[in-house]
């Protein structure tokens, strides 16, 4: 029950018999709300929440209700119930009610060591060795709350986001799930509506979220207060830019990140490294990036970031080698050590390490730095372009083990409780943006001209500040599991997460036992849970190869465009020979993301700039289509590309077996405007379900009818300059607009105003493209170069000069 309230220049608080509320209006649309029975609110954030300007509230009471209206938020509070109710102030449009409040107090254990020294028993487990330590102590630290806060959603209504799971639900409703950090589980403390909401509760403990027969509420493990965020908006676009607004701006990637990635379990020299980067150059399939997965350190020095040098003896001279081909480096880092190392020792001797005596303390800005000056020394200086921080839970051994999967809250106990015993449990969950922080911190302080990329197996709400990618581990090779993916992604792009990516293909492809792995992690027989592919034989079975075709395709698609694997090599030479279906399929599909170059980085563009989202879940374009809002295997890539990938064998079986089957894919044409076929150019009428051709070339992609996509041909490697024009392709029917991003492709130039936008508007009816003014010259920029209009069979040559010009059919 409201006792009394007061409005105060950064808010409104209320006293109850229970506690004390904040309600603060922050912009436009979003409100906080913090509920404590302690004294005081709190002002620290764990999510490390942007400041926003505060907007003025407007309060009116009757005898049962107080109303807190900001600029575009409603809020309604029951004086007797304290039950909140958010709607649209404009339209009064009912967006949710809370069902309660609770907070229980419990105590914050910590763990510490028994003795002096730690007893450690040592794992080699698959996914990498761990330290188990013996002799740890429960101490009690502090007080803090358990928290609760209840919800009834619409009956209508669809929730998404909460990160990515493993489990390939879309639509929340009637479902739990667990956010805690592990391999193939990236939490993010956020949900969408498809009434056009979102909450993001500032924790960074282990949460659930509950929708069944006991109740629809989020759970919060461990927090000071319950401190959360309602963002309301016109768009779920609008709702996305809001939680960016409060976790942070992303920042661009370098372009080179949005070319073709290849990697694998693992290259083992400099040499084997630069042969890849040869032969695709040889083979003039484009390329941008290879990757050195673990184990570039000596034999028993895991995490030791100081190279083999029997293995890599000179560094510097394969990056000469590496850039004169025009092909980047990414090199994988893990936040733990073997004792004895190098690096370990430093970081024993300053006191640098959690209790596991094995990974450093990512949350000690000092213990940042240490780590930087690691990389720095050898890795960085030596020429690595970019990271792959692996492993950056970092604490997920104790399930990752036993034949079979346990059940969803034994895995929460089990893995969240391993975090806890290393880390304060209000931060159980912020391990991986704390190590991606000081990455990204760090090297700008070292490095302007060198865009930070990380790539990074866990991530949480703010890790975009930091030039993260996110991935979705160690997956198993099967059509479900690429189904799966699909969904995964669409959620985890839906929780206000801008990168994200997978290993094409799935990282294991057979069903394996670890005696067989070949890497030296383990010799027990046992089989594992995950190790579960379908393809025995790998890339020597046709049905794999039919699967990771379709998988390239789809992966076409995503931020980051990488093929990475274990068990069998995934280079494109092991398809085939050129000629032959697979190796062509392949070499399709690579050169079509370099032909979308232009598109892709202007959609980065927008994901800085405009806080966009580019793996787009039809609900954000198409929500009043309720066939289409309900759709986990079809995307929209930005806002003009209708993807819709083949999820089901058509050619081969496992083991080579051959299909006899129409090659044709059932795919859904949203309503509201025409589709054209990219491959043919036939217009087709949304709002109707069709079958699209689907040989092993191509997967089913249409262009929403009035877009215009700027398209290059010929490239090798992203950034390449050409000769070729630039081809701006129309799609009639409508009226159409797209802004051209350029910048200089790297570097931090673009924060201080080196960037453009150049402006592309079709009139419809007048058949003419209107095209803007731009001053700035940039490598593969627009302007001073040969441009051609393209509509159809219909081609018209311009150069473009950077003065607006009108350039009719």
């Amino acid at each position: 029950m409201i006792e009394s309230w007061q409005l105060e220049k950064n808010g409104l608080e209320l006293r109850t018999v229970q506690g004390l509320y904040r309600i603060e209006g922050l912009g436009e649309h979003i409100f906080r709300c913090v509920y404590t029975k302690g004294r005081t609110i709190g002002e620290a954030s764990p999510l490390d929440i942007r400041p926003l300007e505060c907007c003025e509230l407007n309060i009116r009471e009757d005898e049962e209700y107080l109303w807190v209206e900001g600029k575009k938020i409603q809020l309604q509070i029951s004086k007797e119930t304290e039950q909140f109710t958010w709607r649209d102030l404009g339209d009064k449009k009912l967006w949710l009610q809370e069902a309660g409040k609770e907070l229980v107090e419990i105590p914050v254990d910590r763990y510490y060591l028994e003795g002096e020294a730690p007893v450690i028993e040592r794992v080699k487990t698959v996914d990498g060795e761990r330290n188990f330590v013996k002799n740890l102590i429960i101490k009690r630290d502090r007080m803090a709350y358990r928290a609760k806060l209840y919800l009834y959603f619409q009956p209508e209504e669809q929730i998404h986001g909460l990160g990515q799971g493993e489990e390939g639900i879309y639509n929340y409703r009637g479902q739990n799930q667990y956010l805690y950090q592990h391999n193939m589980r990236i939490p993010v403390p956020f949900f969408l509506s498809s009434r056009g909401y979102g909450m993001l509760m500032d924790c960074g403990s282990l949460m659930t979220y509950n929708d069944d027969s006991r109740g629809t509420y989020l759970f919060l493990d461990a927090v000071e207060q319950l401190d959360y965020y309602f963002i309301g908006g016109e768009s779920l676009d609008e709702v996305i830019g809001g939680f960016r607004e409060l976790t942070g701006r992303a920042v661009m990637l370098p372009k080179w990140a949005f070319g073709f990635v290849q990697s694998k379990e693992a290259y083992r020299n400099q040499e084997e490294l630069l042969e890849i980067a040869r032969r695709y150059r040889k083979l003039q399939v484009p390329l941008d990036c290879v990757v050195q997965d673990w184990h570039t350190w000596e034999e028993d020095q895991w995490g030791n970031k100081v190279l083999d040098k029997n293995r890599y003896p000179d560094i510097q001279v394969m990056h000469q080698e590496l850039h004169k081909l025009q092909v980047h480096s990414m090199v994988s880092v893990w936040p733990n050590m073997n004792a004895g190392t190098k690096n370990h020792k430093e970081f024993l001797e300053k006191g640098m390490l959690l209790h596991d005596d094995s990974t450093y303390n990512a949350f000690s800005p000092e213990a940042r730095a240490v780590y930087w000056r690691q990389l720095e020394e050898e890795l960085f200086s030596g020429g690595f372009d970019s990271w792959w921080c692996d492993s950056t839970e970092p604490f997920s051994g104790p399930d990752w083990s036993g034949a079979k999967l346990r059940e969803p809250w034994e895995r929460y106990a089990l893995v969240g409780g391993e975090h806890k015993k290393y880390l304060d449990p209000p931060q159980a969950n912020l391990f991986a943006v704390a190590h991606a922080r000081g990455i990204y911190e760090n090297q700008r302080k070292a490095c302007q001209k060198k865009r930070v990329l990380n790539l990074t197996r866990s991530g949480y709400a703010g890790s975009q500040r930091y030039g993260t990618v996110l991935w979705s581990g160690d997956t198993s090779a099967s059509w479900d599991t690429m189904r799966k993916q699909i969904t995964e992604g669409l959620n985890f792009c839906m929780s206000g997460m801008p990168y994200w990516t997978q290993d094409v293909g799935a990282f294991f492809t057979v069903r394996e036992r670890w005696q067989n792995r070949g890497c030296g992690h383990n010799t027990d027989p046992t089989p594992l849970w995950f190790w579960n592919g379908d393809y025995e034989e790998g890339v020597r079975d046709l049905g794999y190869r039919e699967l990771y075709v379709r998988w390239l395709q789809y992966g076409v698609f995503l931020p980051m465009f990488r093929s990475h694997g274990t068990d069998t090599p995934r280079e494109i030479w092991n398809f085939g020979e050129p000629g032959e279906p697979f190796f062509e399929a392949i070499r399709a599909a690579i050169e079509l993301r370099y032909q979308l170059i232009p598109y892709i980085y202007t959609l980065a563009g927008r994901v800085v700039w405009e806080h966009d989202t580019m793996m787009r879940s039809l609900l954000f374009d198409f929500g009043g289509d309720q066939e289409a809002a309900c759709l986990d295997q079809e995307f929209l890539f930005g806002d003009s590309l209708l993807v819709c990938p083949v999820t089901e064998p058509m050619y081969y079986e496992r083991n080579s077996r051959e299909i006899k089957r129409d090659h044709l894919w059932k795919c859904y044409l949203p309503q509201g405007c025409g589709w054209y076929d990219f491959w043919t150019g036939a217009h087709l009428e949304g709002g109707q379900w069709i079958e699209a051709w689907a040989d092993l070339e191509r997967i089913p992609l249409f262009i929403r009818e009035g877009s215009i996509l700027p398209m290059e041909s010929g490239l090798q490697y992203a950034g390449q300059e050409t000769e070729n024009p630039l081809e701006i392709h129309v799609y009639p029917g409508a009226d159409g607009h797209f802004r051209l991003y350029e910048d200089a492709g790297d570097g931090y130039g673009y924060e201080n105003g080196e960037y453009q936008w150049i402006s592309l508007e079709w009139r419809d009816e007048e058949q003419t493209l209107f095209v803007g003014s731009c001053e700035r010259i940039f490598p593969q920029g627009m302007k001073g170069r040969t441009c051609v209009l393209i509509l159809g069979n219909k081609r018209k040559e311009f150069v473009y000069k950077g003065k607006a010009l009108q350039v009719p059919l």
